[in-house]
């Protein structure tokens, strides 16, 4: 297989994109460093492209790896001939490699091999040719019969001889393919609930699916998913169902000759017998399997999508935050830190039942305020939240200044709290206290705080514990470098777990460069990186366009400018008639169209092409900036809603918190997430909600309905 040629035909880009790409790839280089500093080696494309060819890459390569592999076990058998090495070498799919190799894999002990050790290959070869028209079967099968072989009559013979006949056919690579399509294309999967006893809760969330039934070629991933986990939890029996007769009677096309033989109908036998038996369970499980994971590989993109909108969430910068954990009975946890991220104080409040000591939290949480000049509360969503929102919203009523808060998810707090990780940047902390201060950070930079959470926990996916793990983390993964990257990191403020995440850093190479820091000082240029231990000079050419250095002499170390690049970035200010001061200084007011009228001529005095001079000309005129800052910042608030004050026709403003495949769940503020299922999302057709909405957009909805004792909250973003 040409694998080059094949990822340039899927996605529709030319091959000496693919070639340069995979060769970037093959020496090392990451996804975000390709992305962002080799464009003109690839043409140009994107970060996300380049994770989904990368990833395609590996399959290919592994397609023919398993090709090369199957051609050897067959030739080791001495059965590998010229026409089968070309149908291995044509397969594109390993399913298509698996069924050409079935008739050679090793088997355990099956009716066929057992008719096979009686002697009866012969009687079928002679059955399957189908070429005797005169006679009867019971005298052609008599000289099978074998006492000792336990072949006592000719109906035995007969029996075994249409087992090796049937084995045969479903060993059949081109009738496996057929029927896995007809089946994809015609089979209907179906549920029912099981005989065991039904909790109210499982009535309720399988609800649609007691009695269900769907053509396979239609059913959305997100009900495949459901259907596994209530299969999974033996609620629900799940099968595919098909009429047989279009296959029957293709095999019959296949395997019986016009003019038919006295053998004819033993054959039709086996093949109703080899399709009922062996095929049609078997490629159930593959269907099943393809089905799985195709809606796996749908929801990790979902996943995937709404993770990087909620990293790049923009960051509520230069506040003193209050960040409050709710509980019941143990209080909520408090911890206020500065605009850096410090902590300054802790404490722990009781406002909520048992205890409602509410008069005597607001007395301290007015002296911490006071004090830090706290301005901003953040309010984790967890348990007693509605209860700390609305004592929260008292509190700032009684107080002088202007003070808002906000409603933040604490997916995730408490995995980061008992961690390693948590218990190592405050030891003299308790857990609860831990997430706190998790909970306040999160609106001062979403991104920093987020990445020391495994991306499997914060909470914006489905059914994502019902998925490959391995394959989740990946993808994940590649979420968050994506994100650290494209933002930027500050070298002397990151922790080791967000600089673990820029490009060609790993884990020891983030704890060493945070041990440099702390023993040598603060980092006042990009050079000094390479006297970070084990970080040689790969890893500096992966990663330094990454880091950012704000107190650097050098301003070029506080953009995305890669070092390679510094040069070219001073030509060009020469060229145009400005300096690095003018950098500094924000004073390059008519650089981009000194650039944009002759962007050609200067690439090539500048000694770079013209998609990286254009980069470092947009790094120019913004030194230092954050790209988050350009979305819509967090909605904050002053007062409360709770669910028994919506009533059906209001229209409220909310933050998306959740994007799935049949709608989105919206933050109203009043401790529930409402829905928009995707059906309200627009006045027009929505193929996907997230072609309309992203976790963390502000959207404007109106109330549906209200159940305020199943706690569901239905709501539309349609204007008529």
């Amino acid at each position: 297989m040409d694998i080059e040629k094949v990822l340039a035909s899927e996605f529709g880009i030319k091959q000496w994109q693919v070639e340069n790409t995979v060769a970037l790839i093959d020496e090392g280089n990451t996804i975000p460093f390709i992305s962002r500093y080799r464009k003109e080696v690839t043409g140009e494309l994107d970060d996300q492209l380049l994770r989904e060819l990368s990833d395609r890459l590996l399959y290919l390569r592994s397609v023919d790896e398993r090709k090369n592999e199957v051609e050897r076990l067959i030739d080791e058998q001495g059965k590998l001939t010229p026409e089968l090495s070309e149908k291995i070498h044509n397969a594109s799919k390993l399913t298509e490699i698996e069924d050409i190799y079935r008739p050679f894999r090793p088997k355990r002990r099956t009716r066929a091999t057992i008719a096979k050790e009686k002697g009866l290959e012969p009687l079928a070869d002679l059955l399957f040719k189908q070429n005797i028209y005169d006679g009867i079967i019971d005298d052609i099968c008599a000289e099978y019969i074998n006492e000792e072989r336990e072949v006592n009559t000719a109906d035995d013979a007969l029996a075994g001889a249409i087992d090796i006949i049937a084995e045969n056919i479903s060993d059949n690579a081109d009738f496996r393919k057929y029927i896995r399509e007809y089946t994809l294309l015609n089979g209907i999967i179906s549920s029912k609930t099981t005989e065991q006893e039904e909790t109210e809760k499982k009535r309720d969330v399988y609800q649609m699916y007691h009695d269900f039934s769907e053509p396979v070629s239609k059913i959305a991933p997100h009900r495949i998913l459901a259907l596994n986990r209530g299969e999974r939890e033996k609620f629900l029996t799940v099968k595919i169902e098909i009429e047989s007769e279009g296959i029957t009677n293709y095999l019959y096309k296949k395997l019986i000759p016009k003019k038919e033989s006295i053998t004819s109908e033993y054959v039709r036998l086996a093949a109703q017998d080899a399709y009922k038996r062996l095929v049609a369970p078997s490629i159930e499980n593959e269907i099943r399997n393809f089905l799985t994971d195709n809606s796996q590989e749908g929801a990790i993109k979902l996943f995937s999508k709404n993770l990087k909108n909620l990293l790049l969430t923009p960051p509520i910068k230069n506040e003193v935050v209050l960040g409050l954990d709710p509980a019941y009975r143990t209080g909520c946890k408090i911890a206020v830190i500065d605009p850096t991220g410090k902590v300054l104080d802790t404490t722990v409040v009781f406002p909520t039942p048992p205890q409602n000591k509410v008069d005597e939290a607001k007395t301290t949480l007015k002296k911490l305020i006071s004090k830090h000049n706290v301005s901003l509360v953040s309010i984790g969503n967890g348990t007693a939240s509605k209860e700390s929102e609305i004592f929260i919203a008292q509190l700032l009523k009684e107080i002088d200044k202007k003070v808002f808060y906000i409603v933040v998810s604490e997916s995730g707090a408490s995995v980061y709290s008992a961690s390693k990780l948590a218990a190592e940047e405050f030891p003299d902390f308790d857990v609860s206290l831990r997430s706190a201060v998790s909970i306040a950070r999160r609106v001062q930079d979403p991104l920093a705080e987020l990445v020391k959470i495994d991306p499997k926990a914060i909470g914006v996916g489905q059914y994502q514990h019902d998925m490959n793990q391995k394959r989740l983390s990946e993808a994940l993964g590649g979420v968050v470098e994506d994100c650290v990257n494209s933002v930027g990191v500050d070298l002397n403020t990151a922790s080791a777990p967000l600089l673990s995440y820029v490009s060609g850093i790993n884990q020891t190479v983030a704890k060493n460069i945070t041990a440099h820091r702390e023993k040598e000082g603060m980092f006042l240029s990009r050079k000094q990186l390479t006297k970070v231990a084990k970080l040689g000079k790969k890893s500096f050419e992966q990663c330094a366009g990454f880091l950012r250095i704000p107190n650097s002499d050098n301003i070029l170390d506080n953009t995305a400018v890669h070092p390679e690049s510094y040069k070219a970035a001073e030509k060009l200010l020469e060229l145009t008639g400005y300096t690095l001061d003018d950098v500094k200084n924000n004073k390059l007011e008519g650089l981009h169209k000194k650039v944009s009228s002759s962007i050609d001529k200067l690439a090539e005095e500048c000694g770079v092409g013209v998609p990286t001079l254009r980069d470092i000309a947009d790094e120019l005129l913004k030194p230092g900036r954050d790209p988050r800052s350009e979305s819509e910042p967090p909605k904050l608030l002053t007062d409360v809603l709770g669910i028994e004050d919506l009533k059906p026709g209001m229209t409220l403003s909310g933050t998306v918190r959740n994007v799935i495949d049949f709608g989105a769940f919206v933050d109203i503020g009043v401790h529930q997430d409402g829905l928009v299922h995707i059906s309200e999302l627009s006045n027009s057709y929505v193929k996907h909600p997230t072609d309309v909405v992203s976790v963390g957009d502000v959207v404007n909805v109106k109330i549906l309905d209200v159940d305020i004792d199943r706690k569901r909250i239905a709501l539309s973003m349609r204007t008529t």
